[in-house]
């Protein structure tokens, strides 16, 4: 689906290719794209994941979900339409930073299949790890570390996946990690593990 506004324009090829800046960095650009319900543990596994490869001196970044609605998707509400924009944008904005040789990881709930599929589609096939971090619905809303399930319960948030709002499984994740049987510094060195299993660092 093409929905380009903009006319006259032409892609600039740089100077610099994405291989170049991967050998400055010694590793491979590439996108970790974490989904799963609030709750989960997608975030702090996520900044986990990050601590743990800056430690071995490579260079990422975290895109998480509440602080990008601070901004550049502030605009943005909670809608099956707007959940699809959001998502559109956050897959061109992993790609930019792949592009550029870092190690990006995403932390959103991206509950929509196609949505998934759509950013996955962006970059090479290799470049894109789907990681499912799943909990059992009623483990996530005890941990409710934000206080959002109990008010979907009583009607304050509405379109709130997992309650009143789909949220649709992966059918082949790179990994699945069920934070509810692993402990961070587990699900942490999975990550690592896959990673380091096809020379992504």
């Amino acid at each position: 689906m093409n929905n380009q506004k903009a006319t006259n324009i032409t892609w600039h090829d740089a100077e610099i290719t994405k291989t170049d800046r991967e050998k400055l960095l010694a590793q491979k650009g590439c996108i970790l794209w974490f989904t799963g319900l609030s709750g989960s543990g997608k975030s702090t596994l996520a900044h986990a994941v990050e601590s743990a490869l800056y430690e071995q001196k490579h260079l990422t970044y975290v895109l998480d979900g509440d602080n990008i609605r601070h901004g550049l998707n502030k605009n943005l509400g909670f809608s099956p339409e707007d959940r699809q924009e959001n998502i559109r944008r956050i897959g061109e904005v992993a790609k930019l930073f792949a592009d550029a040789g870092l190690i990006v990881m995403t932390a959103f709930i991206s509950p929509y299949r196609e949505d998934r599929n759509i950013a996955r589609a962006l970059v090479k096939e290799n470049e894109f790890i789907e990681i499912y971090v799943k909990v059992p619905l009623k483990v996530a809303e005890a941990r409710d570390p934000k206080g959002l399930y109990k008010k979907a319960r009583a009607g304050e948030i509405k379109e709130f996946t997992g309650i009143d709002a789909p949220y649709e499984d992966p059918l082949n994740p790179e990994l699945v990690i069920d934070t509810s049987q692993l402990s961070l510094e587990q699900s942490t060195e999975a990550v690592l593990d896959y990673l380091k299993s096809k020379n992504l660092v």
